[in-house]
């Protein structure tokens, strides 16, 4: 599977993305998608090379019809989200898989308010057309009201991030030292790759690993102060200098 980088280098392309709006409904063949996007043949099949060669589409040879030769049919084969969320002390880039099965596999994820839908579906294969209509109802529903609660959880994500950047500023020395800060705070529940940090701003490892323990001490020292608590650690284990006393 493709990643943020490349799939939005691929999507970028208006082209692309409507031979995608067909073949999500049905697989088509080249010629087809030409008449209906008012493409060359030519084009539409260095698309479909593009697209295939990065997994978004898969490709099989079907008889023809009328007896001629097959034919090279294209449908999607991947299920994914891009999210790209961007803004003053904002930037957020994900690349999220659909995850597979069906209802009641995914029952345990989803909403409780969508478990009338779930029942219903059951493990039924087919769906008359009028009642799918009222499932698609509920759950673009269910979509616009889980939307506006993640627009709200960015925006608070947004604003502790705007409220934080002062005292990151007030604290660090230097530029390289904020840009380690802000690295922190973007994935607090990740352990930050150093060495990738310092190929992004072209300075040593080991300075990078000098600014984190000072940064790490910082962080224990504020920690301590502001739960009034002790920080454990293993027995023989150094104390920095602001707990030896």
């Amino acid at each position: 599977m493709v990643g943020f980088d490349e799939a939005l280098s691929i999507l970028e392309n208006p082209t692309r993305r409507q031979i995608l709006r067909k073949l999500v409904k049905e697989p088509h063949y080249p010629l087809q998608l030409s008449e209906l996007l008012n493409v060359s043949q030519q084009a539409v099949v260095k698309h479909l090379k593009v697209l295939e060669e990065s997994g978004f589409v898969d490709s099989e040879r079907v008889p023809s019809e009328k007896g001629g030769p097959p034919k090279k049919m294209y449908k999607v084969n991947q299920s994914f989200s891009l999210r790209l969320d961007l803004g003053p002390d904002l930037f957020r880039a994900e690349h999220r898989k659909i995850p597979a099965g069906g209802p009641m596999r995914l029952s345990n994820r989803l909403p409780p308010e969508l478990n009338g839908v779930v029942d219903r579906l059951g493990t039924r294969r087919k769906l008359p057309m009028v009642e799918a209509m009222g499932v698609l109802s509920e759950l673009d529903s269910a979509l616009e009201r889980i939307d506006e609660h993640r627009d709200a959880v960015i925006a608070l994500h947004q604003q502790v991030m705007r409220k934080v950047s002062p005292s990151i500023s007030e604290q660090s020395e230097s530029y390289e030292e904020r840009q380690l800060a802000h690295a922190i705070m973007n994935q607090p529940r990740r352990p930050l790759d150093l060495d990738a940090f310092s190929q992004g701003l072209r300075i040593q490892s080991m300075d990078a690993e000098e600014m984190m323990d000072a940064l790490r001490e910082r962080l224990m020292r504020d920690f301590a102060a502001s739960r009034g608590r002790l920080v454990a650690a293993r027995e023989g284990t150094p104390l920095p200098w602001w707990l030896a006393r």
